[in-house]
């Protein structure tokens, strides 16, 4: 079974093009060169290959038969297309790969809106520039110092508390 003769190349280049990084730009270009020019060659040779002229090999071949013998075997030659063996496992993989796009985009899009909600959030402080402690404390409570029910002392790291211990496996310098 032989194919059909490829008359263009069915490759979308300008979709593939738009995806391209621009630092591998140069790469895509020569790969998109070399592919051309190896369509221009397929397409310059004729489809079919010329005929052979068996009577003029006949007349010139000086053994009997031989030519005869060439003519049949090559008449009765049959190079079979390859089969597709790939086109399963591309498409299993594909759907596999369109569901990870799908999960990770479902994802993207929960964290987006988090992050749309936390932006919002920051929007309605006051500017750090104009609040005092008393706003800070109201909009961070478990970052702002509270000398009332938390006490500290300077510079109100925990290392520097009273009731600190240091954690196992940690090493003092």
């Amino acid at each position: 079974m032989a194919s059909k003769r490829i008359t263009q190349s069915a490759i979308n280049w300008a979709a593939i093009a738009e995806r391209v990084p621009e630092h591998q730009r140069q790469q895509f270009l020569a790969f998109k060169t070399k592919s051309d020019n190896y369509l221009r060659r397929v397409l310059s040779q004729p489809e079919k290959p010329p005929a052979i002229n068996w009577d003029y090999y006949k007349q010139r071949v000086p053994v009997a038969g031989m030519v005869d013998e060439f003519q049949k075997r090559y008449t009765s030659l049959n190079i079979p297309y390859p089969p597709d063996t790939m086109v399963g496992q591309l498409d299993a993989q594909e759907k596999e790969i369109k569901s990870d796009i799908e999960k990770f985009k479902n994802e993207s899009n929960v964290r987006i809106q988090e992050y749309k909600a936390q932006l919002a959030h920051l929007a309605s402080l006051l500017p750090y520039d104009q609040m005092t402690m008393e706003d800070f404390r109201d909009a961070h409570p478990d970052e702002a110092l509270d000398p009332i029910n938390r006490p500290t002392y300077w510079p109100h790291t925990p290392e520097e508390q009273l009731d600190y211990e240091e954690k196992e496996g940690a090493s003092s310098h």
